[in-house]
């Protein structure tokens, strides 16, 4: 059971040539399916920090307008496998661990990302910037599309502005 949670989605492959040291710091959440945990969230990002041991800290954070307020989460993200295919596991939950599949990669610049979890439920389309290159985009869900997501669900993240509460 437990493998089914950090395995890899039919029709994907983790992007290899993945370098985490390029990987890290801070991405802008553009597009994501629903899901409970981020319900009404906006000015989402994901903060991805090294540590001494080699895992590496999640922070996630977003905007809530209902309550007017940030809410985040923190976690760990451990490679599945070699350090160099884009294929983790992250836990917000002690020991239980999801994947976090890089899908696809911008290598060059490392600028966005397309990733899901361990199936076709999960994908975010991630950027270093609070927007996207459109034509980037459109390319991200036709492959995502290809490979099986519904991507008529994605909710597409309010980025642009400045949210009323300054982030903490």
């Amino acid at each position: 059971m437990l493998g089914a949670c950090t395995g890899i989605p039919e029709r994907v492959e983790p992007v290899t040539g993945f370098q985490p040291q390029r990987y890290l710091g801070t991405w802008y959440e553009i597009a994501r399916l629903p899901h409970p945990f981020e319900d009404g969230l906006s000015y989402v990002q994901a903060t991805y920090t090294l540590q001494d041991n080699g895992t590496i800290d999640v922070l996630n954070q977003g905007f809530n307008a209902e309550s007017g307020e940030w809410e985040q989460a923190e976690g760990v993200a451990k490679f599945v496998g070699a350090r160099d295919v884009g294929h983790l596991k992250v836990s917000f939950f002690g020991p239980f661990y999801a994947s976090y599949v890089v899908m696809a990669l911008d290598k060059e610049d490392y600028q966005y990302s397309l990733v899901t979890g361990p199936d076709h439920d999960y994908l975010w389309l991630l950027s270093r910037t609070p927007e996207m290159d459109p034509e980037v985009q459109d390319r991200l869900v036709d492959q995502a599309r290809e490979a099986g997501y519904p991507v008529d669900d994605l909710i597409w993240v309010e980025q642009s502005g400045q949210p009323p509460v300054p982030r903490p």
